[in-house]
């Protein structure tokens, strides 16, 4: 839920920077043809430009800002036994899954939480919560390293990068095809852009935006299954279960990403569509039926 969040909380301000900027620098220009056409070829380009970028730039800085907005201290020189193990269970599980060593750290929070982030599969960070190191035993906190390094082995930010990106894209081509066409068709306007065509494209971009979020948040939805059964195949099926069990006893009902939160459109199904995790039992029960 963390790095989603953060991930796409990153990813929604670069696109509206660069947004801002093309539209400031007068290269959304591109979109006229002759003064009054749209030049779809044009449009497309721009909108690839805009939405990979917002996309690729989140994925290089994920990083350094989750280290920086968690407060995230890396373990450099273990200083205690817990660290000791901890260090030891992450090398452990990254030379089963096949990959270099993350980077190891700790944050605090009284929640039992844990994530993984980076740009490469090579490159990565791992980090728990204190909270969780304090509430589950040592097989559970392994299960959940083992979790978060499946992750990382099956290169899901990158996945989920070019996901947004492509979401991204469609949605600043449609929200201009939208604008364009209320441009010219209910005002009338025959050269240029007028007024409507910004209004418009900017409430279609908005609205475009959260209905796209629905296939990121399922593609992150599918995820989870296919990193808690990597979870089991590393740190054993039993103990994946009893993690997931434990944080079931102990967190509240996962919140809609922070995106949408303030909107708080409407519990049950329609936010189901939104929320990044799939439901607890929903994920004990496929490893327990697997």
């Amino acid at each position: 839920m963390l790095r989603v969040a953060l991930f796409l909380g990153t990813n929604i301000a670069i696109v509206a920077l660069i947004s801002l900027v093309f539209r400031l620098l007068g290269l959304e220009g591109l979109l006229q043809e002759n003064g009054v056409g749209l030049d779809l070829g044009a449009l497309l380009v721009y909108s690839t430009i805009i939405g990979f970028a917002g996309s690729l730039i989140s994925l290089f800085l994920s990083k350094p800002i989750t280290k920086a907005s968690m407060g995230v201290r890396i373990i450099n020189k273990p200083t205690n036994h817990m660290e000791q193990w901890l260090v030891q269970s992450v090398q452990d599980l990254s030379n089963k899954a096949g990959i270099q060593m993350p980077e190891v750290g700790i944050f605090e929070s009284d929640s039992p939480n844990a994530f993984a982030t980076g740009w490469n599969k090579n490159a990565a960070l791992v980090a728990v919560s204190t909270g969780l190191l304090r509430r589950m035993d040592r097989g559970a906190v392994a299960a959940v390293l083992a979790h978060e390094i499946s992750h990382v082995a099956n290169g899901d930010m990158v996945t989920l990068s070019l996901i947004q990106g492509v979401v991204n894209t469609f949605v600043i081509f449609l929200s201009r095809i939208v604008g364009h066409v209320v441009d010219r068709v209910v005002f009338r306007v025959e050269s240029g852009h007028g007024p409507a065509f910004w209004i418009v494209s900017m409430v279609c971009e908005f609205v475009f935006g959260i209905l796209a979020m629905t296939i990121v948040m399922w593609f992150s939805r599918w995820r989870e299954y296919r990193a808690d059964a990597g979870g089991a195949a590393l740190a054993g099926r039993q103990n994946m279960i009893n993690a997931l069990k434990a944080l079931q006893a102990s967190s509240d009902p996962e919140p809609l990403p922070v995106e949408l939160r303030a909107m708080a459109i409407s519990a049950g199904r329609v936010q189901a569509f939104f929320a990044s995790h799939p439901r607890l039992a929903d994920r004990i029960a496929a490893l327990e039926n697997g």
